[in-house]
């Protein structure tokens, strides 16, 4: 993502629906934003705007309505904001990071399970391309 400006934290919520949801127009962007917060329908429309000037996001014609598709994958903006957070915040260490949020968070038993599975898939990716200790 070095050739595009980093999303606010609007502009995150906005890639976070059309990442999970997408390709979606303005109103449906609109319904879905996680944070709950009343906004206009002409936000969320000039806060999509300004993404595609920022080449976040595109969007095509379907009848009069844009449909709003995410112009970058999730791993080129996650990546670097959460590399910056743990480097910030939690001096590099992911493990801190991740202990964090564990205790911080209300993770349920089929996230952990999940994060389990991933764990366990990252040790047998690392012991495969011999990174492992």
């Amino acid at each position: 993502m070095t050739d595009r400006p980093k999303p606010s934290d609007v502009e995150l919520q906005v890639l976070s629906v059309l990442w999970r949801d997408g390709p979606l127009t303005a109103r449906q962007v609109l319904e879905r934003l996680p944070d709950g917060k009343e906004r206009a329908y002409t936000t969320v429309l000039t806060t999509l705007q300004v993404m595609e000037k920022k080449k976040l996001v595109t969007h095509e014609r379907n009848g009069v309505a844009h449909v709003y598709s995410p112009a970058v994958k999730q791993n080129q903006v996650l990546r670097p904001l959460l590399r910056g957070l743990i480097d910030k915040v939690f001096g590099g260490s992911a493990a801190t990071a991740m202990q964090h949020l564990l205790r911080e968070a209300d993770v349920n038993a089929d996230e952990l399970s999940q994060i389990r599975q991933m764990l366990d898939e990252h040790d047998a990716a690392t012991k495969k391309s011999g990174r492992g200790k």
